[in-house]
């Protein structure tokens, strides 16, 4: 693993990535921010040494380096999942590139269901805490604590300055942020209707099926993280319809000049 982080590194290294300071991970429908960034680096990830590429046909597959915010970062346009056939280490394989190439915070989003039914479509969760319900780690493989501990903590796996300031920028902002805790599943089907009422009794306020990996391995690097869900579409077992993949990605875009206010003005504090 390590040699394999090496290589990728030293690959970007060489086509003009930078040492940044915040990583990005954008989820479904939440590219756009890219047009706030000053690029100066891009490399498809097929080109990347040891990278996975992205299979999802609304996920792009682009590693980007450049200015936003006054902060050197660098953003994964489009994100692996577990459901494309990867392992968990695959999944976070990004994660460790991006640490070992500089990054000192970790910002990921996504797009999710609502299983807290107060909570709207279109509108924002901060991750407070999550459930793991994809079947494994991304730390459970041979020579992780060659990478750092083994047995990592996750009491409080999501940075508590950082959701602090995204809940003060949010105010500030007339942003309506929820806070709840997120479910990552498998996928990539839909969940039944008895899959949402079981999430509900144990404690999801949101369901998505990705992030979760990304915020162990974040823990492992001791890298700070936060993550924010757009809610695009309400999972309400007794009303429940067919999944439309348009209106998710439609109601993605639709909180998408949010999701922008808020990292580039938490990135603005860090």
């Amino acid at each position: 693993m390590k040699k394999y982080i090496k290589e990728a590194v030293e690959f970007l290294q060489s086509r003009g990535f930078g040492k940044p300071e915040v990583g990005i991970i954008l989820g479904t429908g939440l590219g756009k921010i890219i047009d706030e960034v000053t690029i100066e680096a891009e490399m498809s990830y097929n080109h990347i040494p040891n990278f996975p590429t992205a299979t999802v046909e609304f996920h792009k597959g682009k590693l980007i380096y450049g200015e936003l915010a006054g902060k050197k970062v660098v953003l994964m346009q489009g994100r692996f999942h577990v459901y494309e056939g990867y392992s968990l280490t695959d999944v976070t394989f990004p994660v460790r590139v991006m640490k070992e190439l500089g990054i000192s915070k970790l910002l990921v989003s996504n797009a999710s269901g609502a299983i807290n039914l107060n909570f709207k479509k279109g509108e924002i969760m901060l991750i407070d805490d999550h459930i793991n319900l994809q079947g494994g780690s991304p730390l459970a493989f041979k020579g992780v604590e060659k990478l750092g501990e083994r047995f990592v903590d996750l009491s409080a796996p999501y940075d508590a300055k950082m959701n602090a300031s995204l809940e003060e920028i949010a105010s500030k902002n007339n942003i309506n942020l929820h806070k709840g805790v997120y479910a990552s599943v498998v996928g990539p089907q839909l969940e039944t209707r008895a899959e949402y009422r079981y999430l509900k009794i144990i404690g999801a306020d949101a369901v998505g099926m990705s992030t979760v990996p990304e915020i162990i391995v974040a823990n492992h690097l001791n890298l700070p993280v936060i993550a924010l869900s757009v809610l695009t579409d309400e999972c309400d077992p007794d009303n429940l319809k067919p999944v439309d993949i348009a209106d998710i990605i439609a109601h993605a875009g639709t909180a998408e000049p949010q999701m922008i206010t808020l990292f580039t003005e938490l990135i603005k504090t860090l």
